[in-house]
């Protein structure tokens, strides 16, 4: 039973390095096999097949009495479910896709306020909405517009900055 244990301590301990140590089996393993075992020799994966084999063994010898050489084939198989399942469920975190990240284009057309006049020609501040959330961006406008004044976004040259003309009303 000892050497079960051991096999499932070490795969604990490897596992634990992986998260501090991530990617290098991944990494010594670069190009071997053209990426036919990509991501089924991850780290994680291997841990988790080598503790859940150690584990697996150690519970099926000590509950059951069985022969070592069947507590074994117990413990690849729970090894095997397990590093299945890890595999799995990394891969699916990895194919997690986020929403698009918002641009300044996604400001073109939207209303805001003026924080801060704008002169003729020259820069303002206004408030938008950008992704649920109030943002203060530079503006320019071509007419001056005073503070408190609600501006349409015609464009958004840069990042941080957009140009604005008045709503008439």
């Amino acid at each position: 039973m000892s050497w079960f244990l051991g096999l499932g301590i070490t795969g604990v301990v490897l596992l634990v390095l992986s998260l501090v140590f991530e990617g290098v089996l991944e990494g010594l393993l670069d190009g071997a096999l053209d990426g036919a075992l990509d991501g089924v020799l991850s780290l994680p994966v291997v841990a988790g097949f080598l503790a859940m084999t150690g584990f697996g063994g150690a519970i099926a010898l000590g509950t059951t009495g069985m022969a070592p050489v069947a507590a074994t084939g117990v413990g690849v198989l729970a090894g095997s479910g397990t590093a299945w399942l890890t595999y799995r469920f990394s891969r699916a975190l990895m194919r997690d896709q986020t929403a698009a990240t918002p641009t300044g284009d996604d400001l073109v057309g939207t209303t805001g306020n003026v924080v801060t006049a704008i002169p003729s020609g020259g820069f303002g501040e206004v408030l938008l909405h950008l992704a649920g959330q109030r943002v203060k961006f530079a503006a320019r406008s071509a007419e001056p517009v005073p503070r408190g004044a609600e501006v349409w976004v015609e464009s958004s040259p840069t990042a941080t900055s957009v140009v604005v003309r008045p709503v008439d009303r």
